[in-house]
């Protein structure tokens, strides 16, 4: 990331546990992460890898069985690991970090109207009247693509299509013009056509309004048309971080390899589509080495004895793989995503909606 960039939030060495019964399972194993204002940074990884539990302590959002065991988290001079009750994040939770959820009607109350629940938030980070706050919040449905929002702002959840009430979540999230948006599989719920649409939504909204956007997603479809910079998650660790670029284009750890073969668009007609075999480890037990190793066809003894460290490939691009160390014999990623560039590049020559994020 460019050095003209400023580190907006900081998080170092953070460790989550949850307690469950009389054991305790370790959800995130010492992640740092440094975000710039004004990017997209997009988490990508499995199911149960930990992308959404990382960012919930960003917000203080962990279920009550949850707990940081270690590291900080520093936005704006304060270490967010140190917040305890509600109280404590009034000024953080909502004002300045904000989160999209991927199932509209669990964010929305069913018995209330869209817009008393946008002009609450309004009024109780603002501290603005009840009229300002109607003012407000219809100008920000309008902003969002409701069309007749005024006439609208009476209606209840279930009188909206699901993509309508995504955008009036998306409004509730930015309607004290946060400085963090995320975005926690937003679309997923959606079909294509709405997805695509809200993805653009999000990107002009954030053009506009300046904030910096966290997305958290399985779909590498949605990283490769948003992302500046990227996260992958496995085991509960960010395995490889770098452009957007770096990470489709000239990736470096196995994991990141098998997640781009699996691409269904690299499919090839007659042909088992790539799938990642086995599973991901227990986090209830203590990870030896690296976690993947099992699941690695390319592992070496030494990832099932030592954890690697984060290798340097660029100022902009790290990856936790052994086989970056000097010693480590030459591997050439698998074939299928060999001149992904390419590759993509053909695809979307031939109308598909496929490609990767350029400036």
């Amino acid at each position: 990331m460019s050095e003209n960039k400023r580190i907006i939030l900081s998080a170092k060495d953070i460790e989550v546990q949850f307690r469950v019964r009389d054991n305790y399972l370790t959800a995130i194993r010492n992640v740092s992460l440094d975000l710039y204002d004004g990017e997209t940074f997009a988490i990508v990884g499995e199911s149960g890898s930990g992308k959404s539990v990382f960012t919930k302590t960003f917000t203080g959002m962990l279920e009550s069985n949850g707990k940081i065991t270690n590291g900080s988290i520093m936005f704006e001079g304060k270490d967010l690991t140190k917040l305890v009750t509600d109280k404590d994040w009034e000024g953080i939770r909502g004002k300045k970090i904000s989160t999209i959820f991927q199932d509209p009607m669990t964010s929305l109350n069913p018995i209330r109207t869209i817009g008393s629940q946008i002009t609450e938030v309004i009024m109780k980070h603002q501290g603005v009247s009840a009229a300002e706050a109607k003012k407000q919040a219809i100008d920000i449905m309008n902003k969002v693509g409701i069309t007749n929002a005024e006439q609208r702002f009476d209606a209840y959840p279930f009188q909206y299509s699901g993509g309508m009430r995504q955008r009036i979540v998306i409004a509730i999230a930015l309607s004290c013009h946060p400085d963090i948006l995320i975005c926690d599989e937003p679309t997923t719920a959606l079909d294509v056509t709405i997805q695509a649409q809200v993805l653009q939504l999000i990107k002009d909204l954030q053009k506009e309004y300046k904030f910096t956007t966290i997305y958290i997603t399985h779909d590498l479809g949605v990283v490769a048309n948003v992302a500046d910079r990227v996260g992958v998650m496995y085991g509960g660790q960010i395995v490889e971080y770098g452009t957007v670029e770096e990470i489709f284009y000239d990736p470096h750890h196995p994991y990141t390899w098998a997640l781009l073969s699996s691409l269904p668009q690299l499919g090839v007609k007659g042909e088992d589509l790539f799938y990642i075999t086995g599973t991901p480890p227990s986090l209830y037990n203590k990870i030896k080495g690296d976690a993947f190793a099992p699941r690695n066809i390319y592992a070496l003894k030494i990832d099932f004895e030592e954890e690697p460290p984060f290798f340097k490939i660029s100022d902009t691009h790290y990856a936790k793989t052994w086989l970056l160390d000097p010693r480590a014999p030459k591997v050439e990623k698998p074939e299928v995503i060999q001149n992904l560039h390419e590759k993509i590049t053909a695809m979307t020559s031939e109308g598909g909606a496929y490609y990767v994020k350029q400036d």
